[in-house]
Formats: structure tokens, C-alpha cells, sequence
């Protein structure tokens, strides 16, 4: 990735031009369509698809009217002090409360405006979330959240151009952007001018190259993002003196089925279950959270662990599209007894039968776990049992380009890059510098938020500088 002078002339020129048309670029065209500008996504893949449709597309957000439906009292000062305990006070405060006070607004715009169904998921918790604000459309799929943002940016107006590589940035000497140079796949390449340009092009979860340097935990894991997530805002970052903050922070997963990479939801654990390794033991404190479950999952044998649960958290799990699709793809194992369910799953049945009956114990109150786990109002496990093997993956990274208030890109000398924003995974998130600090939906609250925030202020940028 390279930055370039402006050319003596663009062969088109428009607004705002958003590099990357996942939920943070689509939320920006259509926010800085909204007041007026003209905008064009430049995307990678034919339709937009990225991380955010791999995912299952849950924002959390406080103070919510669908909130408010269901009885659950909440507010943003409470959702960002749940972020910056989970993120051990690392994160920008001033980001998280920008984060958490606009999420709620966010998510409202998003239903009133573009008539995005969400519902909040209400029958089980998110782990470091205090109460239930995890919002999601109907599907509880990332696939349908792209869909309908793309098809709403269709609506709005704003052109994508698809099949497009962004491989360089037109940008002056005191660092304003002026446009981006853009590669077909016969190679041919076409320059496009710009009086704002947004960054929407995700972290650098696909570069191994990155991943090594800043994630050295997760050399060689399973990749569960999107390969053209390259690091492009972090490399043209770096090439500008921008401030990059964070780096070695990402999302992990620690149940993402294998072979059949699938992602399962999080309260196959929450509502009770537990992982063992081959030896059919424990070996760790699962409720910490999916993110830093990965690293634990990957030190086991193999890198491979098993879910087990019951037949009563398949039917919570059942909501999501992607445990639909494990359990049709034969993923999901079910044993009449807990030895059969070994059996099936090939994990010595007496260490299984044992461990079971030590985590029941736990949750009659009985001893203490070795892990730090707390048992304490989970119910226990009946028959039919239900196990899955996973292993731990890579999601998406969570350090990026340090943005302000309008998330404008900061320079490394404390200025901003005036007609430069970013959102998503582009910008530092609000997960401090490691996995453990990830508190669920975090990469989907900052693209949207950000994304929108970034797509209002391109178009404002553009509007004085008209005047």
C-alpha cells in the first residue's frame, strides 16, 4: 500500500469515497448520504460480504426502545463502565463514552430509517455485559445485518464499486487526502478524487505477516475473517504519521467447530456447559469470555476442545442461523447418557462421567472451582447431552489508527488529518491492548458507531469546505 501526490487530474471525482463496504463503510455512505453528499464504496469483493457476515451480527447498545419493550433498564454510563472494566482501563475513555452514549441512537437509526428488525437476545447473558443489550435482526446473522445495510445503501443511492482494490492514497504534503487509486482484477487501474475519504477497510487479521509481529499467540490459528482484511489502513497509516494505538489486540473465539468452521454460540457456555480437551478435563475458566478462550483452546492437544451442553442450551443456541447450519452439517453430537455422548465424540467416557459430575457439584454450591469459575445459579446438565468439537480462531484485530471525537484520523505529532476518518477495524477500538479486554459486540459497536459518526462528518467536512 502506498501514498502518492495528487495526479494533475482525477478521471472522476466525487464526495466522500468509503474504502471498504462491511457494517462501518455501508453505516458511513449512509450517513453521509443522508446530509447530502455524494459517496462511493469501493469494495474488494463482487457484493459486500467481509467480517461483519461472518459474525453473528449482534451490536450491544444501552437505553434501546427494544430494551425498554422487554423491561431491561439500562443506560450508556453503565454500558461504558462494563467496557472499560473488561478492557482493564486501557481503552480511551473519551472513545468509550462516545461509544456507548451513541450506540442506543445508532441502533435506532438504523430500524427508523432503514427498517433493520432488531430485536435484543434476551434469553441468556454476554459475558462482562450487566445486563441484556445485545441487539440482533432475526436471523442473530451477520449475513443478514450486510445484507440489508447494502441493500439499504442501494436505496440511499450510494454506487459501490465492486471487484475494486483501493491501492493507493492521493494526499498533499500537510497529509489532506485528495483521493485513491484504484485496481481492477485485469490489473488495469483508474484514479478516483475525493474531498473526504473514509477508511472502513477492517484490521490486518489476513496479513500473516502482521499477525505474526503483533499477535504472536496466534501465529499459524485458524483465520475466521475476512482474507482481504490486509492491514491497508495500518500500513497506509504508518506510511502517513498517523497514531496507531493497540496493535496487539484482537477478537478471538474459543468455540468455532472443527472441521467444519462454524461458529457457536457463546451460550452453548454461559448457560451452563463447559470445554474439556482429549482428556475429557477442564482447563480453564470458560466464563471469562469467547475472545480469550481462544488462546486457552489452542493450548490444548491438537489445538481441539469440547463444548458439552444439553439438549434445554440447544434450544437457546437454536436461534442463531450458524448453530442451525452446525447441526444440519452433523456438528453437533447428542449422546442419551453422558458415557454414550463420550463415546460418540471419542473422549475416555470415565474422565467425561467425572467431570460432569465434579461441574454439578460446583453448581449445587458444593467446593470451589480450580479455575475461578463461578457455578452459582447455573442449572445442570440433563440428558440428552449435546457436545461439539472446536478449536480456537482469529477473528478480527482490534488496534488501528487512533481517531477523535469525529473520528478523524490522529497523527503521531497530535494534529488530525482533516478530511481523513476511520471506523471498524480501521481505528483502535475500545478493547485496550489484548484479547481478554474484549468485551462481546465490541467490533461491530465501533463500526457502526464510528462508521456513522465518520460518515456525518465527511459530509461536513465537505459541506465548509464548499463554503
Amino acid at each position: 500500500m502506498s501514498l502518492k501526490p495528487p495526479p494533475a487530474a482525477f478521471e472522476t471525482k466525487v464526495d466522500v469515497v468509503v474504502i471498504g463496504a462491511g457494517a462501518a463503510g455501508l453505516c458511513a455512505a449512509l450517513a453521509a448520504r443522508e446530509a447530502g453528499a455524494e459517496v462511493v464504496l469501493i469494495e474488494r469483493d463482487r457484493i459486500p460480504r467481509g467480517s461483519t457476515a461472518l459474525s453473528a451480527g449482534l451490536i450491544p447498545a444501552a437505553g434501546t426502545r427494544f430494551q425498554t419493550e422487554l423491561g431491561i433498564a439500562d443506560e450508556p454510563d453503565a454500558f461504558a463502565r462494563d467496557i472499560e472494566t473488561k478492557a482493564h482501563g486501557e481503552a480511551d475513555p473519551a472513545l468509550v463514552r462516545l461509544v456507548a452514549r451513541e450506540a442506543g441512537p445508532t441502533i435506532e437509526w438504523l430500524a427508523d430509517n432503514y427498517r433493520l428488525p432488531f430485536s435484543v437476545v434476551h434469553d441468556f447473558d454476554y459475558p462482562g455485559h450487566g445486563v441484556r443489550r445485545m441487539h440482533g435482526l432475526p436471523s442473530r446473522s451477520g449475513a443478514e445485518l450486510i445484507e440489508r445495510l447494502h441493500k439499504a445503501a442501494e436505496g440511499a443511492e450510494a454506487t459501490l464499486i465492486g471487484e475494486a482494490r483501493a491501492v493507493a492514497l492521493y494526499v498533499e504534503a500537510d497529509k489532506t487526502m485528495r483521493g485513491v487509486e484504484i485496481e481492477r482484477p485485469d490489473g488495469s487501474r483508474e484514479s478516483l478524487g475525493c474531498r473526504a475519504l473514509v477508511l472502513a477497510c477492517n484490521g490486518y487479521g489476513g496479513n500473516p505477516d502482521l499477525v505474526a509481529r503483533y499477535l504472536p499467540e496466534m501465529r499459524g490459528a485458524l483465520y475466521f475473517g475476512h482474507p482481504g482484511n490486509r492491514g491497508d489502513a495500518v500500513l497506509w497509516g504508518q506510511a502517513l504519521g498517523a497514531k496507531l494505538e493497540h496493535l496487539s489486540a484482537y477478537q478471538g473465539h474459543g468455540s468455532v467447530a472443527h472441521p467444519n468452521a462454524i461458529l457457536i454460540t457463546w451460550a452453548t457456555i454461559t448457560e451452563g456447559g463447559f470445554q474439556v480437551n482429549a482428556k475429557a478435563e477442564r482447563f480453564s475458566d470458560e466464563s471469562r469470555g469467547y475472545s480469550e478462550q481462544a488462546e486457552d483452546v489452542l493450548a490444548q492437544p491438537d489445538g481441539l476442545a469440547w463444548t458439552v451442553f444439553d439438549a434445554r442450551i440447544a434450544g437457546i443456541a437454536r436461534q442463531f442461523e450458524d448453530f442451525r447450519q452446525a447441526e444440519a452439517a452433523g456438528a453437533i453430537v447428542e449422546g442419551r447418557t453422558i458415557d454414550e455422548l463420550a463415546v460418540r465424540l471419542n473422549l475416555p467416557d470415565a474422565t467425561l462421567a467425572a467431570t460432569l459430575a465434579e461441574v454439578d457439584a460446583l453448581k449445587r454450591g458444593e467446593g470451589r472451582d480450580r479455575f475461578g469459575r463461578v457455578f452459582a445459579d447455573l442449572r445442570t446438565l440433563a440428558p440428552p447431552f449435546k457436545g461439539v468439537k472446536v478449536t480456537g480462531a482469529l477473528f478480527h484485530t482490534q488496534g488501528g489508527l487512533v481517531v477523535d471525537r469525529e473520528a478523524r484520523v490522529v497523527l503521531s505529532d497530535g494534529g488530525v488529518a482533516a478530511n481523513l476518518f476511520a471506523a471498524g477495524g480501521a481505528a483502535a477500538g475500545v478493547s485496550g491492548s489484548s484479547a481478554s479486554g474484549y468485551l462481546s459486540g465490541n467490533g461491530l459497536l465501533t463500526a457502526v458507531v464510528l462508521g456513522r459518526i465518520a460518515g456525518r462528518a465527511s459530509a461536513k467536512f465537505m459541506q465548509e469546505a464548499e463554503s
